[in-house]
């Protein structure tokens, strides 16, 4: 990877930082929780759980334990996940 690329990941990993800080907030306020291992490939709303990586939309694998995703409040275990990161 050389320096632009770097600056370029950098910057990208503080916008989102900064984008779920702010969308964790609303998500709560509006009824919402993480919940781990429900997120599709693809699909988790951030980082995971083990600091595999440190932004939305790059799970590999389909309900991976450490990858979470918003849901509605009381929904997450019925999907089959857990309101407990699984490291």
């Amino acid at each position: 990877m050389n320096k632009r690329q770097a600056m370029i990941a950098a910057a990208l990993t503080g916008m989102c930082f900064a984008s779920t800080t702010m969308n964790a907030n609303a998500s709560v306020k509006a009824g919402k929780e993480k919940c781990y291992g429900v997120a599709k490939a693809g699909q988790n709303d951030c980082a995971s759980a083990t600091g595999t990586h440190s932004c939305a939309a790059q799970a590999k694998t389909d309900n991976a334990k450490d990858e979470w995703k918003y849901v509605a409040k009381g929904t997450c275990e019925k999907a089959g996940g857990t309101t407990v990161a699984k490291k």
